[in-house]
């Protein structure tokens, strides 16, 4: 079911700021940069931006690739998990969804098409 890691979001107050940061950090510009998320390509893998959330150091969010999140997600939920976010299109072809495993853990899955399993090092 899991394919591998694409996606590690922080959470954030100042998009903007945040953007600008990493876009210093990282010497590269997002790939995708809107409102409501700012994404940058980071060796085959993406760190986002998440505005209007609350940064800490428990406040990361790991995303899962998955061929078929509709399917991932019905199976987590079948397992036990329960729904924190459901399947949504945030986008571009990507869709992410989110559960809460029977341990309490955040557990996220994204389909994104634009993911260059090559670029993987």
């Amino acid at each position: 079911m899991l394919v591998g890691l694409r996606t590690v979001i922080y959470p954030t107050t100042d998009v903007v700021a945040a953007k600008a940061w990493y876009t210093k950090l990282l010497e590269a510009e997002p790939y995708f940069d809107q409102p409501f998320y700012v994404g940058f390509s980071v060796g085959g893998f993406e760190l986002g931006l998440l505005p209007d959330g609350e940064p800490s150091t428990a406040g990361v969010q790991a995303y899962w690739a998955v061929a078929d999140v509709d399917a991932a997600f019905r199976r987590a939920l079948d397992l036990g998990a329960k729904e924190i976010e459901p399947v949504t299109d945030v986008g571009g072809d990507i869709r992410v969804a989110s559960v809460a495993d029977p341990f309490g853990n955040r557990l996220g899955l994204i389909q994104n098409p634009h993911f260059d399993t090559a670029a993987v090092r």
